[in-house]
């Protein structure tokens, strides 16, 4: 039985996870806390935290039936994310640790995100056995990344936001539309009942010989052009035609990235993971290239998509039986921690 806690942002979350099993996973969201102020305040987040972790991870203990004893490795986010909340949840991590003689696991988010894609079933659990190589995308509201996966223990990034993340994109977008927060879900619905044609946005870097993304300037540009066309988002089907042309610049370059990077290494399987793979559009998006490439595509399962623990979790289980050495009790969270 492993206790894994994640607190790197405004998702609150404990998971206990048995022999690559996710016994459980309790997520409190902090949504509708942040809505009012039109993104995440840390200060805020941080205060949450303080008031949910021990009430959800004696959810997650009752929900499996067990107690605190039973427990025989602890793991938590170490980073990246935001100071104080990674603090909170990292500490509590060590604090447990330590009044019950456990190894503790500080783990890379970025990382448990490149591994969720083999997270999968009801129960969720590690499938690790159809792993392969695979070019994997990473992208959620403060990260976009591709990175090249050779084995369980062995990647290298190939590339990564020069800007504004694509979630980041999606909230700002959604925000000059004059969405409330947070933005990314409302313009995928939306979308669903728009022309993605309808109006046509940029495709930074899209043919660009690199691995990179940027999405500032499609913001700026939706930003330009209704300032063109005032009024045009009071209309209710031209908001969802704005919306659905946003998203396909927006996917399609993730899309298409992703692809390419595959077939220029010669890789045969596409993963991707984060709060951004919910987006129905996607992972329409990344299936139709990948059927059209002939490439396998594992997408993260909905559940473990968004910040979660069962990520850690099970991420932690792997590192400690493929023999890594635990986190020292001395070393601190940290916030700007690089993929690699």
């Amino acid at each position: 039985m492993l206790l894994a806690i994640e607190t790197s942002c405004d998702e609150t979350s404990v998971a206990v996870v048995h022999d690559g099993t996710v016994s459980a996973n309790i997520v409190t969201s902090q949504v509708h806390l942040h809505a009012e102020y039109g993104g995440v305040v840390p200060e805020l987040a941080s205060r949450e935290h303080l008031r949910n972790l021990l009430p959800v991870a004696r959810a997650a203990l009752a929900h499996v039936n067990i107690q605190p004893d039973q427990i025989c490795a602890v793991a938590a986010t170490r980073g990246p994310g935001l100071p104080a909340a990674l603090r909170i949840g990292f500490t509590s991590a060590q604090a447990f640790a330590f009044a019950l003689n456990l190894p503790i696991y500080g783990v890379h988010h970025h990382e448990a995100h490149l591994y969720s894609p083999w997270i999968a079933g009801s129960p969720l659990r590690a499938q690790f056995e159809d792993f392969e190589p695979n070019i994997s995308l990473i992208v959620s509201g403060g990260h976009t990344m591709l990175v090249q996966v050779e084995s369980e223990q062995s990647y290298q990034v190939l590339g990564a936001t020069l800007d504004d993340a694509a979630g980041e994109c999606f909230d700002k977008t959604a925000k000059i539309l004059g969405l409330p927060y947070p933005g990314g879900p409302l313009v995928d619905r939306l979308a669903a009942e728009g022309n993605p044609n309808a109006f046509e946005f940029p495709r930074p870097l899209l043919h660009d010989n690199n691995d990179d993304f940027s999405f500032s300037g499609l913001k700026t540009s939706v930003r330009y052009f209704l300032q063109k066309r005032p009024g045009l988002a009071d209309d209710p089907q031209a908001l969802r035609d704005l919306c659905a042309s946003a998203q396909a610049a927006i996917v399609e370059v993730l899309a298409v990235k992703a692809v390419r990077a595959a077939h220029r290494l010669g890789v045969r399987c596409v993963t991707a993971s984060g709060g951004v793979t919910c987006n129905s559009g996607l992972r329409r998006e990344l299936e139709l290239g990948c059927a059209r490439g002939g490439l396998r595509l594992r997408l993260a399962d909905r559940a473990v998509c968004t910040d979660n623990a069962a990520m850690i979790g099970i991420r932690a289980e792997r590192q400690l039986r493929a023999g890594v050495a635990s986190t020292p009790f001395d070393v601190e969270v940290m916030p700007g921690w690089p993929l690699g």
